[in-house]
């Protein structure tokens, strides 16, 4: 990381809804030179109001958390808290992923699998002002400019990231965690009817009118985590 371990300490916030997968993170990342974890999150919105709070050098998301996935906390915490750096750690190394939370403002992304031996290295990387992917991430983005993608090739439908606005992806993910509408409203301060406005169109885009068809939906997109 260059000069920068010998004039301050790096500032790190770790957001996952897994406890343990937290613990093994920050076991990792207090093994680079001159870092310190100083805020944890288990789910996006805590991420979110933390970063604002800490302004951390760098904040570690998992992509699928409750309350709001990790692409949707990018954007707000890169809003919130300019100048933090973020880096992915998710088990999907799908094209919809990468691609999403990489334009969301995201410096890095790192699989789970590989997280371990690769944390270090991409901290360093993204602290130091360059981009850091695991090789299947940096695979898929590649593909992404040298082929046309599986979805090109066969004509399929658009990604839910480019269907649906983020209020309305915010909305699908916590109508599919099980929140009722005043509750959505509470949590996005926004009016029940603005909801409800919100939920209708986004049933509408993707022609989906029962809540457990948008739970399969957000489940297998990403966007809400599998035991939600």
């Amino acid at each position: 990381m260059g000069n920068t371990t010998t004039t301050r300490r790096i500032r790190v916030l770790i957001a996952d809804d897994h406890e343990m997968v937290r613990i093994g993170i920050r076991a990792v990342i207090e093994r680079v030179s001159g870092v310190e974890v100083v805020a944890e999150a288990a789910d996006g919105r805590t991420a979110v109001r933390l970063a604002g709070e800490y302004r951390p050098d760098l904040a570690l998301l998992d992509i699928t958390m409750p309350g709001l996935n990790g692409i949707e906390a990018t954007r707000e915490i890169r809003v919130a808290s300019p100048e933090t750096k973020v880096i992915a750690i998710s088990m999907y190394s799908e094209h919809q992923f990468v691609s999403e939370i990489l334009k969301a403002g995201a410096s890095g992304y790192l699989l789970k699998n590989s997280a371990a031996r690769e944390v270090g290295p991409a901290v360093e990387a993204v602290l130091d002002g360059h981009a850091y992917l695991s090789p299947k991430a940096a695979e898929v983005v590649v593909d992404t400019f040298v082929r046309p993608s599986s979805a090109q090739q066969t004509g399929q439908s658009e990604t839910v990231f480019e269907i649906l606005s983020p209020r309305e992806r915010e909305v699908l993910q916590l109508l599919t965690e099980g929140k009722r509408n005043k509750e959505i409203a509470a949590s996005l301060h926004l009016s029940t009817k603005t909801v409800e406005t919100h939920r209708a169109q986004l049933m509408e885009k993707l022609k989906i009118h029962t809540v457990a068809g948008l739970t399969k939906y957000a489940i297998r997109h990403g966007l809400t985590p599998l035991e939600a």
